[in-house]
């Protein structure tokens, strides 16, 4: 079982196993039809394609009209019955993927999971590390599979809502981390964030400082040590960023290290400055 990062020579050993779903997760926040014409243009074989605004989000808007963040939490049944019609069993190795050092993969990882999906991993180095090895693609369409049968369990990570991190700038007993670019945390990046600034007392550790220069992850030693500078005890830390997915890429990095227990807080910095009543802070942390 794969829990956190599989390799493109362990995957491809294992491409043609019918126990394993391929996921393709690439997207582009600024042009959202890119992942699916990327993925129409060529895909790892047997890959199936992962939508990150219908299929891995949830509604903006909550019954009460609140605002949700940009990328919400979708509902754990809707993202099963996605699950299901992929043909995820509970016992199905899941590897999701993207080209962009794994910031929309983790999310899926994440998902999986928070609904208590274990075999769930993501490819080291993405579509790159495969193309590296001349490993081949596909333009075409998945197989038809059966219908999977995963069911909701109880999760493996945990969660915060706005109101607990509002409370923990009061009480200050947990370490916010945000994933975002420097510019963006110190508030200098208003064109990406109207409300440019970050959560008081939070941290910066933008989610490409996980990587090597080859796009895959650093080796767990040195991730361990990088985030001990930020965060003592993992448990105690609340993992951000601008609307709930760069933070799972963190979250990711944090197992890798063997650190697990850091919760996300799914709005992020979007839900947080939707409202002008919640502090903000600017500059340098």
């Amino acid at each position: 079982m794969y829990t956190t990062l599989i390799s493109a020579a362990d995957l491809a050993a294992r491409i043609d196993d019918p126990g394993w779903a391929i996921v393709d997760c690439r997207h582009d926040l600024a042009n959202l039809a890119f992942g699916r014409e990327a993925y129409a243009a060529g895909h790892l074989p047997h890959a199936v394609f992962a939508d990150m605004e219908s299929e891995l989000s949830g509604a903006r808007h909550a019954q009460d009209g609140a605002f949700r963040g940009r990328h919400p939490l979708p509902e754990k049944e809707a993202l099963v019955a996605v699950l299901r019609r992929w043909g995820v069993d509970d016992g199905t190795q899941v590897v999701a993927y993207d080209a962009h050092g794994g910031m929309f993969a983790a999310r899926l990882w994440w998902l999986l999971r928070w609904i208590g999906h274990e075999a769930s991993a993501v490819l080291d180095g993405g579509l790159p590390a495969w193309q590296a090895l001349g490993l081949p693609l596909s333009s075409d369409p998945p197989e038809p599979r059966r219908a999977g049968t995963i069911a909701v369990r109880a999760p493996f990570v945990p969660t915060v809502t706005v109101r607990e991190v509002l409370d923990n700038i009061e009480n200050g007993r947990k370490t916010v981390v945000d994933a975002r670019a420097a510019d963006r945390f110190r508030g200098e990046n208003e064109t990406v964030d109207p409300v440019g600034g970050h959560i008081p007392g939070a941290k910066n550790r933008f989610f490409k400082d996980n990587l090597r220069d080859d796009g895959r992850f650093k080796a767990p030693a040195q991730l361990r040590e990088e985030f001990e500078a930020l965060v003592r005890d993992p448990q105690d830390a609340i993992m951000q960023c601008g609307s709930g997915v760069t933070a799972c890429h963190n979250l990711l990095a944090l197992e890798v290290a063997g650190m697990p227990g850091a919760a996300l807080y799914p709005g992020s910095w979007s839900e947080w400055s939707s409202d002008p009543a919640r502090p903000v802070a600017k500059g340098a942390a």
